[in-house]
C-alpha cells in the first residue's frame, strides 16, 4: 500500500543538532562534541519532565533552558550563547536530506514534518536551507502543548489528512519517538545514523535505516 503521507521528525532527523557546537568548536575546544551531546539530552529531558509536570514552555525557551544548564556544566564563556542560540535556528540538514525530499516531492508523495520545535523555528530552519517548497506541512506540539511522545501530537497529522495512522510512514533517527509513532499506529522508520541500539519501549519497527536515501529503497 503506498502511504498516504510521510512524515518526518526534525531535530537529529532531518537536522544535525550537533551542527550549532560544531560551528563554534574553535571556540569551545575539544570538549565540543561532549557539550553538544549534553545539551541536548538536557532539552529532551526538560520536554519529558514538563510535560509530565504540566509546566509548558515551548521548544525555544527549553533550548535556552538547557543551553544555561549546559554552559554551566563545561564551564563555556557566556559570550557565546548567543551565538550558539543564533546557529540552532539554523541548523544543518543532513547530506542527502534535500535529494531524497525532492525525489520523493517529485513522486508526488505528501510530504511533512512532525516536530516539538515552535512554528517559527521550523520555518526559519526549512527556509535556512532551502527546503520550504518541499513540504506540505510543518506540524508543531505547539498545536497540542505537550511534547512528544504524547500521543496527542501523533493526532495531529491524522487530524489534518483525515487518515489512519497505518497510511502514515513516519521517521525519527529518536528510539523514543520512533516507538511512540509506532505504538501509535504509524509505520516507524528508525533513522539509525549513528549505528545504536534501539530501547525497549514494547515496540520494534519493521525498517531501520542508516540514512534517508535507504528510504527510496524501502518505498
Amino acid at each position: 500500500m503506498k502511504p498516504k503521507a510521510i512524515v518526518f521528525d526534525a531535530y537529529g532527523t532531518l537536522f544535525d543538532v550537533n551542527s550549532a557546537a560544531e560551528k563554534c568548536k574553535n571556540k569551545i575546544g575539544n570538549k565540543w562534541e561532549s557539550f553538544a551531546d549534553f545539551w541536548r539530552t538536557t532539552q529532551l529531558e526538560y520536554t519529558w519532565l514538563r510535560s509530565l509536570m504540566k509546566k509548558h514552555k515551548d521548544f525555544w525557551q527549553i533550548t535556552e533552558d538547557s543551553l544555561d544548564k549546559s554552559m554551566k556544566v563545561f564551564n563555556i564563556d557566556n559570550k557565546l550563547k548567543n551565538e550558539l542560540l543564533n546557529l540552532y535556528k539554523i541548523l544543518s540538514p543532513y547530506p542527502e536530506v534535500k535529494k531524497v525530499l525532492k525525489v520523493l516531492k517529485e513522486k508526488e508523495f505528501k510530504l511533512a514534518i512532525l516536530s516539538n520545535g515552535t512554528p517559527d523555528l521550523l520555518r526559519e530552519l526549512v527556509k535556512s536551507n532551502n527546503l520550504n517548497n518541499l513540504f506540505d506541512d510543518l506540524f508543531s506540539i505547539e498545536k497540542v502543548k505537550i511534547y512528544k511522545p504524547d500521543s496527542k501530537v501523533y493526532d495531529i497529522p491524522i487530524k489534518k489528512y483525515k487518515i489512519r495512522p497505518e497510511e502514515i510512514i513516519f521517521l525519527s533517527s529518536n528510539t523514543w519517538d520512533v516507538s511512540g509513532g509506532g505504538n501509535y499506529g504509524y509505520n516507524s522508520v528508525w533513522v539509525n545514523r549513528n549505528k545504536a541500539h534501539f530501547d525497549n519501549l514494547d515496540y520494534l519497527p519493521k525498517n531501520e535505516i542508516g540514512n534517508l536515501t535507504q528510504l527510496l529503497d524501502i518505498l
